[in-house]
């Protein structure tokens, strides 16, 4: 089984904004699987759903922690469903990258993102997959956290459906193929995910 957590904020308030593209991208794949449970409260603070794609079955999360505490619920539904850290995939926004850029890597730094930082604390490692869905970095000095929580502009709205697209390919392709293998496609940029 594999785990794909998608980071944000819950709440209707929130729906739609940079900050929450991981919720975005694991409601893409969510619609995409087979025999789906749907989303259901998990034995934590988050939202689950199970299904499969082909003879593999995914669990995609959704904490309702808030960003800044993700982790407690990705270690939550980690030990409920015996996932193993290998099997992990947390999926965020990245002001780093461009609008559009998505970087799969293995491990690394929370790169400044709080909800990556409370997994690598709740988890005791840094050694699990991102996906980094790039959200670019429109904002004047000391607005970082307002650009964020905002919403994407009309003239981006285009790039940002085809990277939720992109990205819930790349969860797909990690499924089918394992995660070295997708690293390769989804930071290679291939619209033929």
């Amino acid at each position: 089984m594999w785990l794909f957590a998608g980071l944000g904020n819950i709440g209707r308030e929130y729906e739609g904004t940079r900050h929450n593209i991981g919720f975005a991208v694991v409601d893409r794949v969510e619609r995409s699987l087979e025999r789906s449970t749907g989303w259901r409260a998990g034995k934590g603070d988050y939202y689950a759903a199970k299904g499969f794609r082909g003879s593999e079955e995914l669990l995609l999360v959704k904490p309702t922690t808030y960003m800044n505490l993700s982790g407690r619920a990705v270690r939550d539904a980690m030990q409920f469903y015996k996932v193993p850290q290998d099997r992990l995939v947390a999926i965020v926004d990245d002001i780093a990258l461009p609008l559009g850029t998505l970087r799969l890597r293995l491990a690394g730094s929370d790169g400044g993102h709080n909800g990556l930082t409370s997994v690598i604390y709740e988890l005791g490692t840094q050694d699990f997959a991102r996906l980094r869905c790039g959200i670019g970095s429109n904002f004047h000095r000391g607005e970082q956290a307002r650009f964020v929580l905002s919403k994407f502009r009309a003239d981006e709205t285009t790039a940002a459906e085809q990277m939720v697209a992109d990205a819930a390919a790349g969860c797909l392709e990690i499924a089918a193929t394992g995660l070295e293998r997708a690293m390769n496609v989804v930071n290679a940029g291939s619209r033929e995910l």
